[in-house]
């Protein structure tokens, strides 16, 4: 990638945030997206990007880095330009859970990572397939399948202390179910999966299950909200269901290499929140299970702060750990 100036400062001057800075525009904004095509990270990164483009604004590319729980599209960002011409776009967790999920991160999540904005939050959902009876209807009748049927309890998620797979730990370790964990680089490849019964059960944003399960193709048997959501108000919660630690949001965020100066990341998180503020931007994100979200970098930073506290217990109970 070749890029020079600053990016996202040229968006600037399309009313999206305050003057517009004096520096020159970069050819394009890259986003690098932790995500591969069609995933939540994916529809994230595209959506905003249509945002941020205008007729006096750079192109906008998004560079698809995929796998590894997202440390493949850290390193990315890690060795491209300080200009602030590119930016990642990955799930909160990389912040906020692997420094106590991983023994050895590739990574500085202080000094390699700035916050810019909060991007959008979703509630997570637990789906089975066509691999599991149709005589299972919650989660407690899917522990007891597990239970009866130990070859077959392979659940699938999105990479190795991802939320979802914290989620799914959390949850079978409460219940004390054994079972087998199934590694995707993505939500896409495993929905592909449980839908060929290729894997029993699945945990992803309830957004990407919605479709299947409007048809019967997959059943999404509990969401992670604090009650019921208005994206599937028929299926329970996990904590109605009996399970303590089921309140568990999924959020993604934009973040800067630790190299670019503090003025450009500022520039870039008003142009973000302006773009991320927008109605039809919001009805979209909706529309796909999300809820349109934006911040200020000292608010991410505050946030990530408060979650790497909550999430240091919660994963030594999950008992997961990660190369």
């Amino acid at each position: 990638m070749r890029q020079g100036g600053h990016a996202v400062a040229g968006l600037l001057g399309l009313g999206l945030g305050g003057p517009v800075l004096a520096q020159p525009a970069a050819e394009a904004l890259h986003i690098l997206c932790s995500g591969p095509p069609g995933s939540i990270p994916d529809i994230v990164a595209r959506r905003v990007a249509e945002h941020l483009a205008g007729s006096s604004a750079p192109r906008t590319v998004i560079d698809n880095r995929p796998g590894a729980a997202g440390q493949i599209a850290i390193q990315a960002l890690k060795s491209g330009t300080a200009d602030g011409s590119v930016l990642l776009l990955a799930q909160g967790a990389i912040a906020t859970i692997y420094p106590h999920l991983y023994a050895k991160l590739g990574y500085d999540p202080i000094g390699d990572l700035q916050p810019v904005s909060l991007a959008g939050e979703m509630t997570l959902a637990l789906a089975v397939g066509p691999a599991v009876p149709a005589a299972v209807t919650n989660v407690a009748e899917l522990v007891d399948w597990m239970r009866r049927h130990p070859k077959q309890a392979n659940v699938g998620s999105p990479g190795t202390g991802t939320l979802p797979h914290l989620l799914e730990a959390m949850l079978f370790r409460e219940a004390d179910v054994a079972w087998q964990h199934i590694v995707y680089s993505g939500g896409p490849p495993a929905i592909v999966d449980l839908l060929g019964g290729q894997i029993a059960a699945l945990v992803l944003p309830e957004g990407l299950f919605r479709q299947h399960h409007a048809t019967g193709r997959l059943r999404v048997l509990a969401t992670s909200g604090a009650q019921r959501t208005a994206l599937l108000p028929g299926v329970p919660s996990l904590v109605e269901q009996g399970f303590r630690n089921g309140v568990v949001r999924e959020w993604f965020a934009f973040f800067a290499s630790g190299r670019v100066p503090s003025a450009q990341v500022e520039a870039s998180s008003r142009a973000l929140r302006a773009a991320i503020a927008q109605p039809v931007l919001v009805a979209a994100f909706a529309d796909a299970g999300m809820v349109a979200a934006s911040s200020t970098p000292a608010e991410l930073v505050a946030r990530i702060a408060a979650e790497q506290r909550y999430w240091e217990p919660m994963v030594r109970m999950a008992g997961v750990r990660a190369e």
